[in-house]
């Protein structure tokens, strides 16, 4: 009879935070910073092959599929907009989300340029 050790425990403890860790949003709350695109990506496609415009209330997260919804919650003033995942970034250490300059402003974010949010899941295309 084979027995199992502690190490065969810790192993699939690690890889089970991990997969938690790593499905952050899904599993509830994230929170972290968020900046928004410049004037310079106006047209431009983004990763899901949509074309960036910066009235549309659009967001880039690293992991969520395309599609998903999300709402954002400016933690400073408690302003709140739902964003649809239509790119990947940010790609700048420490931020967790990307938004259009029209979910950031109404968020109030415009002027901060990097602001503290709360993101939520409201609807995963999964």
């Amino acid at each position: 009879m084979y027995s199992y050790g502690f190490s065969f425990f810790m192993k699939r403890f690690v890889v089970l935070l991990i997969l938690m860790t790593s499905a952050g949003c899904l599993l509830g709350q994230e929170r972290g910073k968020a900046s928004y695109y410049a004037n310079k990506f106006e047209g431009r496609k983004t990763a899901s092959g949509e074309l960036y415009q910066h009235h549309l209330k659009t967001g880039a997260h690293k992991t969520l599929p395309f599609g998903t919804l999300v709402k954002v919650t400016n933690v400073e003033n408690n302003k709140t907009v739902i964003v649809k995942i239509n790119d990947r970034g940010p790609f700048v250490k420490g931020r967790i989300i990307d938004l259009s300059q029209s979910a950031a402003k109404q968020i109030g974010g415009l002027l901060e340029g990097v602001f503290d949010v709360k993101l939520e899941l409201v609807q995963s295309t999964e």
